[in-house]
């Protein structure tokens, strides 16, 4: 059983289930708890109810897009200090790989996620980055 991340709790937004099962089970073998959610609404309710200290986020979901709730977490004053990092399939635009990345740091309103992931993702590089992020 590996050593538990002093408590953090990581909550994983996708509406693909071996997503969800991938991330979930790579984050705990690494000593985090997680919880998960299968939209943006199911995740914005377990944002409020769960209070973890990172969110892993789809764009493209059901009844509330990964965009919409990244937009409404980051416009919470209670909840914009949650760090998010997107793991999406959606990247690109035409030959721009980084468009939506792109978009993102366009929307002057909108900070920039603390990380940002093309699935399928590059598992060391990710594990870092949810290390660096954590602490």
């Amino acid at each position: 059983m590996p050593e538990q991340k002093k408590g953090k709790k990581i909550l994983v937004i996708d509406d693909e289930e071996d997503t969800v099962i991938y991330l979930e089970t790579l984050l705990q073998d690494n000593g985090y708890d997680t919880v998960s959610a299968r939209n943006g609404q199911d995740g914005s309710e377990k944002l409020v109810s769960e209070k973890p200290d990172l969110v892993i986020l789809d764009v493209s979901m059901p009844e509330k897009s990964g965009m919409r709730f990244y937009k409404e977490v980051k416009s919470d004053p209670d909840l914009k200090s949650t760090p998010v990092v997107f793991v999406t399939g959606v990247t690109g635009y035409a030959r721009d790989k980084d468009a939506l990345r792109k978009f993102i740091g366009a929307r002057s309103s909108i900070p920039n996620p603390e990380g940002f992931f093309s699935k399928p993702i590059e598992r060391e590089e990710f594990l870092k980055k949810i290390e660096e992020i954590l602490g």
